[in-house]
């Protein structure tokens, strides 16, 4: 089995915390209902958020996935940080085993905040991973980012 590493990140003038709270911490809540054209549901299967638990991920008919599974691995709220494991998809796993993905969310000197995604994509023997393989879903994970930015943006009162 192989590991290949990417690394995104983006700047948002939106508090660390906010940012956290809204994409990590309340994401179950807040992405079907920003998001409903494309994210039908978010549900816990196992836990209520902390380590360990199960969350599913349910899209909307019509689209390229019908779900995701992740298993939380470690949170913590106090450093702004999560990790996270992609554990089962209708779509991708032919060539992948599992994703690992850590998050952070860094302060800025203007109040903002740098949000930091590493990804380690474990792939199944053999099998060489491309970066344009996974283009599609670093594109749509950013495109989330910068919905829920929009949303944070407009509602000032939400997730202080």
């Amino acid at each position: 089995m192989a590991v290949t590493s990417y690394t995104q990140e983006f700047t948002t003038p939106i508090a660390p915390s906010r940012m956290f709270k809204a994409l990590i911490l309340d994401s179950h809540n807040l992405m079907p209902k920003i998001v409903p054209q494309g994210i039908k549901s978010i549900e816990f299967l196992q836990g209520n958020g902390g380590a360990g638990s199960i969350k599913q991920t349910n899209f909307t008919e019509g689209g390229h996935l019908k779900f995701l599974k992740h298993r939380i691995d470690a949170i913590d709220a106090e450093n702004l940080v999560c990790k996270y494991t992609l554990i089962e998809s209708d779509v991708i796993f032919d060539k992948i085993e599992f994703v690992v993905y850590e998050v952070k969310f860094e302060a800025t000197d203007n109040g903002g905040c740098v949000c930091k995604m590493t990804s380690e994509y474990h792939t199944r023997a053999g099998v060489e991973l491309k970066e344009e393989d996974i283009k599609q879903g670093k594109d749509k994970a950013m495109g989330l980012y910068k919905v829920v930015e929009e949303y944070l943006s407009v509602n000032p009162g939400v997730y202080c």
